[in-house]
């Protein structure tokens, strides 16, 4: 006997109809109730399509206005004081205010969630915190889908991967250890599932995923714990708890031990769980959910490979279900409304609902045999034949530039000291100099400029003078709120990854293939399906129209080698390192042609470095070693009189700071404000002989911050650091706000920087004269 499962699904609709609800209440162009009825309907689609496909575990409570992990903060009534004063419950008002931040209140810190490009909000919690079963959404959704005649999968953070990605709230020592909050967390999980098995839920998947990473023995010792208690309560479902995103190491034999019903195991990204299965000697009767369809990727699935897998895997365990090796929130949700890639390029793709066809085949592969999906095979076979002969994945002039870099051409000619002098005699900036990431507010003028492009309705000339407009616009706005370096606005991008990628060769780009990043955010990862090369300039000549109209310096704009790899769908047939190198390449020659044409600064944004290290810390310095390497060719051609800025937002960069200082940079731009300065910690650590700018106010939010709170920040930011290496900047770029958001945040975070500038000027006279 087999089942087919799916861990999760995409949530914001084949339009994005989730996004645009949600806009729409926070204009207060809708109602919670049209909120609702969107939301509702998304559940219904996506049930009953699992349930067409032949999936058998269709899952529930997955789906989410913002994030889930936000929803399990709702749920165990984990909300920071700052938002209300007692306990109660988490209304959608207070959820949002949590998520976005309110007119008193700054939002929660959000945070990349383990390697992927999915933002996730940070529980924040205290030693008496109270957990109180705050939410009805688990118990709302399942009784949702049972009216449809559909008996759903629950799906829960565990309690354990909760406490683990969560911090301490304000004022909290740091020594506080979460851990200590699992026994009346356990109170509430347990209060949590007799519910679900009295509602008649028969399976509850709970989410372990911080198992897939390296840890301690309490920490393991506290997922034996809790897994103990809750597997052996009466009255409850039964209970599969799941890892992904790599191997789940010790984890394994715990949970091979633990009174579960099943265990969920990734053998996408975590082959090595087939030996660690082996080595346990299974799984002591339990059901194993095994991981095989790709979550993260849009290859085709190679139903061979995997058949030959299940078998083993059959052998290993007691009943085996097919499964998602995660969620499919991080791909697209169906090839069939595709309309970019090519019939040939989409045969070798696979979205989330065509996965889900995958899982059921494979199950019916499993119970019948390999006869049982025998046409299903064929075309398989077929399609990846293909794609392993097609002369579109290989270049070989570009594999043969790659083969002959050296060491000399990954770093700069001069050390940072020698070029410093040459930049400072050059530019001549200010102390505490100003500037933002990029990019300035999408406007609709703007996306519908470009929209009336694709559907021919306007021709190249007249998007270009619409364009010109607009960096004209973002030119004098800058200049009169008196920021120091300025930028171009990038009007012309629909997105940072993506417009690069229109240019680059190999890659395709998708027309609806969304994925959700947070919240209402969006994007369309480009998907890299063979080898990449730049055929012209990218970028040259709107940057030197922007210049061409001020006095002040303009920097050029690229993103950076390893975030379009991370950013992307990435081809699976070599080595993401092989891919990144090609990327660094089309990158370098692009900054060489923005240097040829004058332009003084430029900046090679690089916010997926540390969403790139890989969970497991047996393959960091693998992945660190290749990561920095293509950054320094991306910037190598970079003269000393060029200042080389690079941006990194939303993840923590503690642990890498050694690498940020090699990728040897000459000013770091970096996410601080949201986290309340928390990398200072870092910086006081590690030290960073750069120039630097910590963030000081969260672009994230629609909140404006006032000019006292960001000084703040900044008089902060200089107990630490030398205030002659410090910069101004926001969190990240501007894209996604209004103008109305923008201009007065960045008006006060102009006056932020006088008024510190002006308290540091007798240091910095006395200095001189010293």
């Amino acid at each position: 006997m087999a089942l087919s499962n799916i861990h999760g699904f995409p949530r914001i609709g084949r339009r994005r109809e989730l996004k645009s609800a949600l806009e729409g209440y926070w204009a207060g162009d809708h109602s919670a109730m049209d909120l609702a009825n969107v939301a509702r309907s998304l559940r219904r689609i996506n049930w009953e399509l699992m349930r067409n496909a032949g999936i058998d575990l269709i899952p529930s409570n997955d789906f989410s206005l913002y994030d889930h992990v936000l929803d399990t903060a709702a749920l165990l009534g984990a909300v920071p004081p700052r938002f209300r004063g007692g306990p109660g419950p988490v209304g959608l008002d207070l959820y949002f205010e949590m998520a976005r931040g309110g007119d008193t209140a700054t939002a929660m810190e959000m945070t990349k969630w383990f390697d992927t490009n999915y933002h996730y909000i940070v529980p924040e919690l205290e030693p008496e915190i109270g957990f109180a079963l705050s939410d009805s959404k688990p118990f709302d959704q399942f009784l949702e889908a049972r009216d449809l005649g559909i008996v759903t999968k629950p799906v829960l953070l565990g309690p354990v991967s909760f406490l683990l990605l969560s911090k301490p709230g304000d004022g909290v020592d740091e020594r506080f250890d979460l851990l200590d909050l699992l026994e009346p967390l356990l109170d509430i999980y347990a209060e949590v599932l007799v519910r679900l098995g009295g509602l008649g839920a028969e399976w509850v998947q709970m989410d372990e995923p911080c198992f897939a990473q390296d840890r301690t023995g309490a920490e393991l010792a506290g997922l034996a714990r809790g897994y103990d208690r809750l597997a052996g309560l009466e009255g409850t479902p039964k209970l599969c708890v799941s890892t992904y995103f790599d191997h789940a190491g010790e984890a394994v034999s715990i949970l091979a031990d633990l009174p579960l019903d099943g265990v969920g195991l990734d053998f996408v990204s975590g082959p090595r769980n087939l030996e660690l299965l082996r080595a346990a000697d299974g799984l002591g009767g339990k059901t194993l959910f095994a991981g095989v369809v790709d979550g993260r990727n849009v290859w085709i699935n190679d139903l061979d490979a995997s058949l030959r897998l299940l078998d083993e895997l059959g052998r290993l365990t007691g009943e085996l279900v097919v499964s998602t090796s995660s969620s499919l929130l991080h791909v697209p949700l169906d090839l069939d409304a595709e309309t970019g890639p090519d019939e040939e390029l989409r045969s070798w793709m696979a979205f989330a609902q065509q996965k889900a066809l995958e899982v059921a085949a494979l199950k019916r592969g499993v119970v019948g045999g390999a006869a049982a999906i025998a046409s299903e095979i064929e075309a398989n076979r077929r399609a990846m034949q293909v794609r392993r002969e097609s002369p579109r994945t290989h270049i070989d002039a570009i594999r043969g530039r790659v083969a002959g870099l050296t060491a000399a051409d990954a770093r700069r000619a001069n050390p940072y000291e020698v070029r410093r002098a040459a930049q400072r005699k050059r530019l001549r900036f200010p102390p505490l100099p100003t500037t933002t990431i990029g990019s300035f507010p999408q406007t609709r003028e703007l996306r519908e400029a470009r929209a009336a492009l694709q559907r021919d309705e306007i021709d190249e000339a007249e998007y270009e003078r619409r364009m010109r407009g607009e960096i004209e616009r973002v030119i004098r706005l800058q200049e009169r709120l008196g920021l120091d370096l300025l930028v171009h606005g990038e009007p012309e991008r629909n997105d940072m990854v993506r417009y690069f990628a229109e240019q680059l060769e190999g890659f395709a780009i998708t027309e609806s293939g969304w994925v959700q990043s947070y919240g209402s955010r969006c994007v369309r990862p480009p998907i890299i399906f063979g080898d990449v090369r730049r055929t012209g300039p990218m970028t040259v000549a709107w940057t030197l129209y922007a210049q061409s109209l001020t006095e002040k310096p303009v920097k050029g704009m690229l993103t950076g080698p390893v975030t379009m790899l991370q950013w992307s769908f990435v081809r699976d047939d070599q080595s993401r390192e092989q891919t990144c190198r090609q990327l660094a390449l089309a990158v370098r020659d692009e900054l060489a042609d923005l240097q040829n044409a004058g332009i003084k600064v430029i900046q090679v944004d690089e916010p997926a470095i540390r969403e790139g290290l890989p969970l497991r810390r047996e393959n960091r310095d693998e992945y660190l070693r290749w990561a920095v390497a293509a950054f320094g060719i991306a910037t190598g051609s970079a003269g000393d009189k060029t200042q080389v800025q690079t941006h990194m937002c939303y993840s923590d960069f503690g642990d890498i700071m050694g690498q940020i200082q090699a990728m040897d940079a000459d000013v770091l731009l970096i996410e601080a404000a949201r986290s309340r300065m928390e990398l200072l910690e870092d910086w006081r650590r590690t030290g960073y002989r750069q120039e630097i700018g910590p963030g000081v106010y969260d672009i994230h939010s629609p909140r404006v911050p006032p000019v006292d709170e960001m000084a703040g920040l900044l008089r902060r930011a200089v107990e630490v650091l030398p205030a002659e290496r410090l910069w101004v900047d926001p969190d990240c770029g501007l894209k996604t706000r209004r103008y109305e958001e923008a201009e007065p945040a960045l008006r006060n975070m102009v006056e932020a920087a006088r008024l510190v500038r002006a308290e540091l000027a007798p240091a910095g006279a006395a200095a001189e004269d010293a």
